[in-house]
């Protein structure tokens, strides 16, 4: 039993063509499993071997050549955005890191008050668990 010659980047090539050539008049958008049952090749080894034509199948993409069209006042908008959101994060950062050194320091001070009412009101401690 004789080996078909293996296949060339124009043999896949040919066959997306005329894959999409059909996905024109069905509407169907043309895949990596259509070509690789096109092919007579399991989809794993069609990825392996043809990664580049498998990546123009990918969804979102119709040709190998489109470029996304780029709303100039949409990227303006979200640069701006992001710019404002990294200063109130900066400055929430900053009010978090303030609240944190009050809480210490009023810890602190609750400490020495509650010391100094149980020396002036003659408490004395009794030993707790170990800690």
């Amino acid at each position: 039993m004789t080996q078909p010659p293996p296949l060339t980047d124009t043999d896949v090539r040919a066959a997306l063509d005329a894959l999409r050539r059909e996905a024109a008049t069905t509407g169907r958008r043309p895949s990596v499993l259509a070509l690789a049952q096109r092919l007579s090749l399991p989809n794993t080894t069609l990825r392996r071997r043809f990664p580049a034509i498998c990546a123009e199948l990918a969804p979102g993409r119709t040709t190998p050549d489109a470029s996304p069209e780029i709303d100039v006042d949409a990227v303006t908008n979200l640069r701006h955005d992001n710019a404002r959101l990294r200063r109130d994060n900066h400055n929430l950062v900053a009010n978090l890191e303030v609240a944190l050194a009050n809480i210490q320091q009023l810890t602190l001070e609750v400490r020495q008050l509650r010391e100094a009412l149980e020396y002036a009101r003659n408490v004395t401690r009794l030993p707790g668990p170990p800690r």
